[in-house]
């Protein structure tokens, strides 16, 4: 936990996981959109979100798309409530 200052975020998107430089960014895309909306509620923490294995809910939308980028932005905004204690939007 950091002394002072805000919330900061790291992103691990392993190749392994999402093959093509395109879908990658669009996640890392989504994490930081769902993390900027949510910055100033958080306590000063370094969170780092970190792609092990697809959620089953969205291994049948790993190819991309407005779906994936809605629930993927769903998907980080219940991980900050849950982990961090903030309040839901």
């Amino acid at each position: 936990m950091r002394a002072g200052g805000a919330a900061r975020l790291g992103l691990v998107i392993p190749k392994k996981l999402a093959k093509a430089a395109v879908l990658r960014n669009s996640i890392k895309r989504q994490l930081r959109e769902a993390f900027r909306m949510r910055a100033g509620e958080l306590p000063p923490r370094d969170l780092v979100f970190r792609l092990v294995r697809w959620p089953e809910n969205m291994r049948r939308l790993a190819r991309g798309g407005p779906e994936m980028r809605r629930q993927l932005r769903a998907e980080a905004e219940a991980l900050m409530v849950r982990s961090l204690g903030a309040r839901p939007a």
